[in-house]
């Protein structure tokens, strides 16, 4: 419960400017309540993917020292406003997202793009492969299945850079649903197709964001295979300083999130899985997704607050 606090705390603060086309007030904002909340926890906590390096945020930056002090030393993954310019235009999908896990157990990645495939639980390894095309993984994916290719739905940003991963998808038949901003929000929904319509999630997006859905998908057993995209020499150092010594690597689920991992999400704008936090006359209502990798736990949390002094 006290995870899931942190999440609504940031939900509805960003919640309160849906729609105002002001993405950086709306990200402060729930910056803000996040590390109110997260000060509350009786941990020592490390953020490892946070909103930028030390030089380029002022609060929740990578390495900064979060909770009490007192307790369990954990890594941190966050993001406070997971789709800042969906929350800006109240379009779908907007959450508040953080995960914890054992000090050593997630991975530290630099702020850069990462190429990425995942799929939620049920599959034995091996069926999606991120050096395999398009349709090779569409078509092991869709015989995993038991289904027609024209069955399969691919999530992908709506990015230029995915003009000919666009293309690729649509020769095989199968459909796509477009997303203009929030990948952590689209890889989780492949945990959940039948709720969803997402079976598959294809293409580059943030490092950061992926370390988290990630976790996500190590609690539900998913699968997902990301590689860095470092193709500049300044991007290859800053990896390095990181401890990352090979640029080519792929990094499964595993590799990203190991051990016990906690995630928590909750809507600020309606989506697919999860509603957006409502402000009713004297209450507001938040919903929650909470998971855990050691008891592959799922948990919706659907709230109404009526001490609004917390918010």
């Amino acid at each position: 419960m006290e995870l899931v606090r942190v999440t609504e705390r940031a939900a509805v603060a960003a919640a309160r400017l849906r729609g105002r086309g002001d993405e950086k007030a709306a990200d402060q904002v729930a910056v803000d309540a996040m590390r109110q909340e997260l000060n509350r926890l009786a941990i020592k906590g490390t953020v490892v993917i946070g909103e930028g390096e030390r030089d380029e945020a002022p609060m929740l930056y990578i390495g900064e020292e979060v909770g009490s002090g007192k307790g369990p030393a954990v890594d941190i993954a966050l993001d406070p406003l997971e789709g800042t310019t969906i929350c800006a235009k109240n379009l779908p999908n907007a959450l508040a997202v953080i995960a914890i896990a054992e000090k050593g157990s997630l991975l530290f990645a630099p702020d850069v793009y990462m190429d990425k495939i995942a799929i939620g639980p049920g599959y034995a390894d091996g069926v999606i492969d991120i050096d395999a095309s398009a349709a090779e993984n569409i078509a092991s994916l869709a015989r995993a299945k038991g289904v027609a290719i024209s069955d399969i739905t691919t999530c992908i940003l709506d990015r230029p850079r995915h003009a000919r991963l666009i293309d690729a998808v649509r020769a095989t038949g199968a459909a796509i649903r477009l997303i203009g901003d929030g990948d952590v929000a689209g890889v989780i929904h492949t945990t959940d197709p039948e709720e969803t319509g997402i079976d598959v999630y294809l293409g580059t997006g943030g490092a950061p964001e992926g370390v988290l859905a990630a976790a996500a998908l190590r609690c539900t057993g998913g699968q997902m295979q990301g590689r860095l995209i470092l193709d500049t020499p300044e991007k290859v150092a800053r990896a390095a300083k990181m401890g990352i010594s090979n640029p080519k690597r792929v990094y499964r689920t595993e590799d990203m999130a190991r051990g016990d991992v906690l995630f928590a999400a909750t809507g600020v704008t309606d989506g697919n899985m999860l509603a957006g936090v409502k402000f009713g006359h004297n209450y507001i209502t938040t919903h929650t997704i909470v998971l855990r990798s050691s008891s592959r736990t799922v948990r919706e949390i659907k709230a109404r607050h009526q001490g609004l002094d917390k918010f």
